[in-house]
C-alpha cells in the first residue's frame, strides 16, 4: 500500500541505462519507495524520510540494481514529481 503520492515520474538517461543493464524495471524500485522501504539509506536518512511522511518534506530512497549500480529515487516535497537518478547525477 502506498504511503504517499509520487506525482509525475521522471528518470535520467543514466538511471534508465542502469535499470536496462540489470534487467530490472523502475516499477520494482518505485513500489518499494512508496511503501516506505527506503533501501540503503543510513539511520538518519531513514528517520528523515519517516518524519517527511508527516511533515511533507522531500523523500529519498537509495537502491542497488542486480548489477551493483546505485540508483536514487527522490520525491519532491510537494509530491508533484519523483525522479529516478544515479548518485553521480545529483
Amino acid at each position: 500500500m502506498s504511503k504517499f503520492s509520487i506525482g509525475k515520474t521522471l528518470a535520467t538517461p543514466a538511471a534508465l541505462t542502469a535499470l536496462e543493464e540489470s534487467g530490472q524495471s523502475a516499477n520494482l524500485f518505485l513500489d518499494r519507495h512508496v511503501q516506505g522501504d527506503w533501501g540503503e539509506v543510513d539511520a538518519a536518512d531513514q528517520q528523515a524520510n519517516d518524519d517527511a511522511l508527516i511533515s511533507g518534506e522531500r523523500l529519498l530512497s537509495a537502491y542497488r540494481t542486480l548489477k551493483g549500480q546505485r540508483i536514487w529515487i527522490i520525491t519532491e516535497a510537494d509530491r508533484t514529481s519523483t525522479t529516478i537518478l544515479t548518485p553521480q547525477e545529483y
